[in-house]
């Protein structure tokens, strides 16, 4: 981290993060801190002294900037540029324009959330992209484009022709809000579920295993 930092002036960082006099150490400090787990020198019990390899991030768009600058200090400290997929915004259930909390349950569905947790949050905050009314929802269709079951669905339901049939008649107003809403419920409640019971099955000693530094068998063959 230290040797990322010296490679990274203020200016800089305030240019790529829009950071001002008025911003507490704390963020200026982080950007290497996120940047270090780019480089195999971070895991020396995976990597040991290999560091020609070249790390891929999966991350949201909101992360770009650190990795940007990451990519412009990596070849100064003898590393490889990482690269990136970048993943579209899972959507607070309010909307795009809402964010998920933590301080506020009903804006996300959570793995420890009950069959009736989900359904209540789906049907309550779920954003419709729907008509006002079944006339005019039948007249004019759904908007596929703000609506928050479909986006859910485009995540969460595996059959793609499934979703892709959803869409098209959702859209053209054949099928209503509250059909979508149902079949987002049984999707993430079975979702659920199997996180429940897989959890379930997760004991301390898998735990300390799983949190064990140690090299991983095979891993360069």
């Amino acid at each position: 981290m230290v040797r990322i930092a010296k490679c990274v002036t203020l200016n800089q960082v305030k240019g790529i993060f829009g950071f001002t006099g008025e911003d507490h150490i704390g963020k200026v400090s982080f950007p290497p801190v996120q940047a270090a787990p780019s480089f195999p020198s971070s895991f020396p019990h995976l990597f040991g002294d290999k560091n020609d390899l070249q790390c891929l991030i999966p991350c949201a768009i909101d992360q770009d900037p650190y990795f940007r600058m990451t990519r412009d200090v990596a070849p100064r400290i003898g590393c490889q540029k990482p690269s990136l997929i970048e993943s579209l915004f899972f959507p607070a259930l309010q909307g795009e324009t809402g964010k998920m909390s933590a301080s506020d349950s009903t804006t996300a569905i959570y793995v420890t959330d009950s069959a009736k947790d989900i359904k209540n949050k789906v049907n309550k905050y779920a954003f419709s992209g729907g008509g006002d009314t079944i006339e005019n929802h039948r007249k004019f269709g759904a908007n596929l484009e703000v609506d928050i079951s479909v986006k859910y669905l485009s995540f969460f339901l595996e059959d793609d022709a499934e979703l892709e049939n959803i869409k098209q008649e959702y859209g053209a107003g054949r099928m209503l809000t509250g059909e979508v809403k149902k079949l987002l419920i049984e999707v993430l409640t079975n979702l659920v579920e199997r996180h429940r019971q897989a959890r379930a099955a997760v004991t301390d000693e898998v735990v300390d295993v799983f949190m064990t530094p140690r090299p991983l068998p095979d891993m360069f063959g």
